[in-house]
C-alpha cells in the first residue's frame, strides 16, 4: 500500500487561506501615494480667519453725519426741568449711607447748593428694610413721607376705573416717591408701593424736615420756591410756546418765541488707534498668492471697528448706555425681559423707533419668555438677513452690551436718523491717507531692524439729539 504526500507551498496555502488574496503587507504599491503627491501639489487656502469679528450692527444701522470741524455741537431748546430724580447711596460694608450732593437729583431740591445742609439733610433719612411683598406706601393714606430706593424694586399699582388692580410702573435703585412734602403739598398716596423683590429704603417725615428748614435757612428758602419762576412749561420742561386756536373773530394773538440753550452740548471725535508692524522681509518675500502687509492691515481693522462699536456702547462719554437719558430708562416688571417689558421700551420711544440692540443672551432670555407666553414674533428682512423682531421693530444682537456677573444686561431701543431727531453716528471724511471712511493708515517708515509702520486710527462718536431719542430697560434677568 502506497502512501502520496503533498507537499504544499506556504504562500498558496496562505493565498487559499484569505480567498486567494495576498496579504496586505505583501502588495505591491500600484500608484503614487496621496502624502507623496503633496509636495508637488498646491495647497488651496483660506484668508486668515478672525473669531472676534461680528455683525456690528450698531455701526451699520446708525446713519452717520460728516463732521468737518472735528466737534459736533446738538442745539435744542432751551429747558427748565431740572433734576434727574435719581438720588446715590454710598456702600461700605454694611453701611448704606444718602450720597449728600446727590440729594440735588430731586427736582424740588435741584438749586440748593449748600453742602451742610444738604449733609445734615441726608443724616435725618432713617433706613428701613422690606421683604419681598410688603407695602411701603398704601394708597389713600396721607402722603408724608419722602422715600428714596436704595436697593430692590418697588411696583406701583392703583384701583383702576372698574375696580381692578393698575399696574402704573417700576422703581428701583436711586428712584423715590413723595415729593410732594418737600413742595409743602397737603395730599394722599395715589398708588400703592410694594417691595417686588427684598428692599433697602430711607424715609424722612414731613414733621423732620419741616423741623430741619427751621434751622437751616437755605433749605426754608429752597421750599419757599413753589414754581419754576420761568411761566408756563410742556411737557418736556421746555417753555410752552403760545398758540391759539378755535378763536372767531379779530382777537389778539398771543407772542412768543422758541428760546435756545446757552451752553449746548458739543460732541468730540474719539480716536481709536494702534501702530501695525510688518518686518520688510515678510512683506517682499512672501506674498504669493496672498499680500501679508493687506491681509494685516485687514484684520487690524477689524479690530478697530470693533473696539468702535465697543466705545459707543460703553464709553461714559459717549456710550449709548451712558448718554441715556434717565426718564428714559426703564425696569422689567418680573426680572426676565417679558413682551410686556418690551412694550413700555416702545413706549418710551414712540416716535419712529428704529431698531432694538441686545445681547445674544438678553434675545434669546425674551425668546424664552415670549414662548411661555404663547407669542410668537415673526422676524422682518434686513437686506439679506432675517433677523428677530418685536412689533415689526428689529431686534439685533450686539455682544458689547455688558452681561453683569449676576447674569443681567441692559436692552436699548434707538430712534436713527438727524432728520427724525434721533441717534446719529459721527465721523469726518476725506482725512489724510484715508482708507475706509473715518479711517486712516498712515505710513511711518521703516526702523533700524527692518521693521515696517504704518498708523490705523479710526475717528468716531455718537450723539443722541433729543432724549427721547434713545431708550433703556435695564438689569433685565437672563439668567432665568
Amino acid at each position: 500500500m502506497y502512501h502520496v504526500t503533498e507537499t504544499i507551498d506556504p504562500a498558496l496555502a496562505s493565498d487559499d487561506a484569505d480567498g486567494g488574496q495576498p496579504r496586505a503587507e505583501e502588495r505591491q504599491q500600484r500608484s503614487l501615494t496621496t502624502a507623496a503627491a503633496r509636495n508637488l501639489a498646491t495647497t488651496t487656502k483660506s484668508v486668515p480667519q478672525m473669531q472676534a469679528i461680528t455683525s456690528r450692527w450698531l455701526l451699520r444701522m446708525l446713519p452717520w453725519v460728516q463732521v468737518s470741524g472735528g466737534t459736533y455741537r446738538v442745539n435744542r431748546r432751551l429747558s427748565y426741568a431740572i433734576g434727574s430724580g435719581r438720588v446715590s447711596f454710598s456702600v461700605t460694608g454694611d453701611e448704606i449711607a444718602v450720597v449728600p450732593p446727590t440729594l440735588r437729583e430731586i427736582s424740588a431740591l435741584a438749586t440748593l447748593d449748600d453742602p451742610e445742609t444738604l449733609a445734615a439733610l441726608a443724616q435725618r433719612f432713617k433706613k428701613k428694610e422690606y421683604r419681598q411683598g410688603d407695602v411701603i406706601t398704601e394708597a389713600g393714606r396721607p402722603a408724608d413721607s419722602l422715600v428714596l430706593i436704595a436697593h430692590g424694586k418697588v411696583t406701583k399699582q392703583a384701583t383702576g376705573k372698574y375696580g381692578h388692580q393698575a399696574m402704573l410702573g417700576m422703581l428701583a435703585d436711586g428712584d423715590h416717591v413723595g415729593e410732594q412734602i418737600l413742595t409743602g403739598e397737603e395730599g394722599r398716596w395715589e398708588f400703592t408701593a410694594t417691595a417686588a423683590t427684598p428692599c433697602i429704603t430711607f424715609a424722612i417725615k414731613r414733621s423732620e424736615l419741616q423741623q430741619l428748614a427751621r434751622q437751616a435757612a437755605p433749605l426754608r428758602e429752597q421750599l419757599a420756591k413753589q414754581h419754576n419762576g420761568h411761566g408756563a412749561v410742556n411737557a418736556h420742561g421746555e417753555k410752552a410756546i403760545d398758540v391759539a386756536s378755535g378763536h372767531e373773530g379779530e382777537e389778539d394773538l398771543p407772542g412768543t418765541f422758541a428760546d435756545y440753550e446757552l451752553k449746548p452740548r458739543e460732541y468730540a471725535l474719539h480716536v481709536a488707534q494702534t501702530v501695525l508692524r510688518v518686518h520688510s522681509r515678510v512683506a517682499d518675500l512672501y506674498n504669493d498668492p496672498m499680500n501679508q502687509v493687506e491681509h494685516q492691515l485687514r484684520l487690524t481693522i477689524e479690530a478697530l471697528r470693533e473696539r468702535q462699536e465697543n466705545e459707543l456702547i460703553n464709553n461714559p462719554d459717549i456710550g449709548l448706555l451712558h448718554n441715556a437719558d434717565l426718564s428714559q430708562r426703564l425696569h422689567s416688571r418680573g426680572g426676565p425681559p417679558a413682551p410686556d417689558d418690551m412694550d413700555e421700551l416702545l413706549a418710551t420711544v414712540w416716535k419712529e423707533p428704529g431698531f432694538f440692540l441686545a445681547h445674544p443672551r438678553t434675545i434669546a432670555a425674551f425668546g424664552r419668555e415670549c414662548t411661555k407666553s404663547g407669542v410668537y414674533p415673526q422676524p422682518v428682512p434686513v437686506g439679506t438677513h432675517s433677523v428677530p423682531a418685536w412689533r415689526g421693530v428689529p431686534i439685533f444682537p450686539c455682544n458689547k452690551i455688558p452681561v453683569t456677573s449676576q447674569s443681567t444686561s441692559s436692552i436699548l431701543l434707538l430712534r436713527a436718523g438727524q432728520e427724525n431727531q434721533g441717534v446719529v453716528g459721527l465721523h469726518q471724511t476725506g482725512i489724510p491717507d484715508e482708507y475706509q471712511p473715518g479711517l486712516s493708515v498712515r505710513f511711518m517708515g521703516i526702523d533700524e531692524q527692518a521693521i515696517i509702520s504704518y498708523l490705523v486710527s479710526a475717528y468716531y462718536s455718537a450723539a443722541v439729539l433729543v432724549p427721547d431719542a434713545l431708550g433703556v430697560l435695564e438689569n433685565v434677568e437672563i439668567g432665568h
